[in-house]
């Protein structure tokens, strides 16, 4: 396996990446222009972007804006609102998967901004046979998450002619360099199919498994492009005109709004995805399962790049992480009604045969670069990322899945 020399990313990577004559990944090189952009010339390009959008009264709303309880959602509505001066229509898909700190954090983002808000929820009954398939066709228990997330907003903003869609960064870009900060790549069905959802549409789940209907997938369907072009609608990234870095945004809404983080299983990233129950447990186990590498390998590559971390103690941060056992599968197998055997062959039917080989009967990772370390556990390092859970105490997440919480925080319920 070949791996960048600059940061850690493997030549795997399923987005596709690209090493030049000195080792370096494409993801490093487009990350230098972070530093070479005149980043107040590009805002300015947005401000001209988004003004025949803006609604002059303010009693229209001029963007959709999806949003979650976690992610850079709090930045983004912050930009969008107090810098761009827009009034937009909040949406978000509801992943199922929920954390009561996602909730409390979406809850306190949709009260401190005073925006309109839509949410998704489609029945469990269905997200669970959808989640089903989707393991056993792609070994994902994440596909209605991302399907949901990409879609719901395009339907939204089709169905009420709100042209504009505004997202935060496009992760082809942040991860692996797949365009240029100058090429101001907006959202697309192409991508959204070839690399979100790996190749399968909501249609190809309805044509491949019978026990699913069509009611089961229609939120996840895409809508025609006959009818996004109709409404007019484009999706820009806020990544191509705001010098993106997820660490120092989240520190600012810590600071101005008490984004409330909360400590992960297999990263110590304890900013982004606080609103998931699985995303850096079981989930990234699956990513590991799948490509020899995990979550933690894309926050540490990012933090190389910002020169937080050197490659060296990067190296080690992954190896102390990557061996972390997560606590959270049997929630999902129970919330499935799945065993863990039948749950494990979904995934070795998926595993990468480029860091993945079986020797007398055994997989054994290919993946020589993260192998070594102590394996005698420990607390891993959190790398400056601060855990603070001030809304709730020492309030840990108990009870598994928050399906729906109070949406709006006010004098008297202040902990939904």
């Amino acid at each position: 396996m070949k791996y960048c020399s600059r940061c850690l990313y493997p030549a795997n990577h399923p987005l596709h990446i690209i090493f030049d004559g000195q080792g370096v990944c494409s993801g490093c090189r487009v990350h230098e222009e972070k530093d070479t952009l005149d980043w107040a010339e590009r805002f300015a390009r947005l401000e001209r972007l988004v003004a025949p959008y803006r609604s002059r009264s303010g009693r229209f709303h001029d963007c959709v804006v999806p949003v979650s309880g976690a992610g850079d959602s709090y930045f983004i509505v912050d930009v969008v609102r107090n810098r761009l001066r827009m009034n937009p229509l909040l949406v978000s898909y509801n992943q199922q998967y929920n954390t009561r700190t996602g909730i409390r954090n979406l809850a306190y983002l949709r009260t401190f901004f005073d925006c309109d808000y839509f949410q998704q929820t489609v029945s469990p009954a269905s997200v669970k046979k959808v989640t089903r398939a989707t393991l056993r066709l792609m070994g994902s228990m994440h596909w209605h998450c991302i399907a949901g997330g990409t879609a719901f907003p395009v339907q939204v903003a089709t169905r009420f002619k709100i042209p504009l869609i505004i997202w935060g960064a496009h992760q082809g870009l942040e991860q692996v360099g797949m365009f240029s900060h100058l090429d101001e790549v907006e959202m697309s069905r192409r991508y959204r199919h070839e690399h979100d959802l790996m190749g399968y549409e909501a249609e190809d789940l309805l044509a491949a498994d019978a026990g699913l209907s069509e009611r089961d997938v229609a939120p996840y369907m895409y809508p025609h492009e006959c009818d996004v072009a109709g409404a007019g609608v484009r999706g820009i990234y806020l990544g191509n005109y705001i010098r993106w870095d997820t660490k120092a945004q989240h520190e600012a809404m810590i600071d101005r709004y008490g984004y409330e983080t909360a400590p992960q299983q297999r990263t110590f990233d304890a900013y982004n995805h606080v609103d998931n129950w699985h995303y850096a447990g079981v989930h990234d186990l699956i990513k590991y399962l799948k490509f020899g590498y995990s979550k933690v390998v894309d926050h540490v590559c990012r933090e190389i790049r910002f020169g937080r971390l050197s490659r060296e103690k990067g190296l080690g941060v992954v190896r102390a992480y990557q061996q972390v056992v997560p606590g959270d599968l049997p929630l999902l197998l129970e919330w499935l009604d799945m065993s863990e055997a039948d749950f494990f062959a979904c995934i070795d039917a998926h595993r990468d045969p480029a860091a993945w080989e079986k020797r007398d009967g055994v997989w054994v990772c290919r993946s020589e670069l993260y192998a070594g370390g102590d394996t005698a556990g420990g607390v891993p390092p959190a790398c400056g990322y601060a855990d603070d859970s001030s809304r709730c105490g020492e309030q840990a997440e108990t009870g598994g899945y928050t399906l729906m919480g109070r949406g709006w925080v006010d004098a008297w319920h202040r902990n939904p």
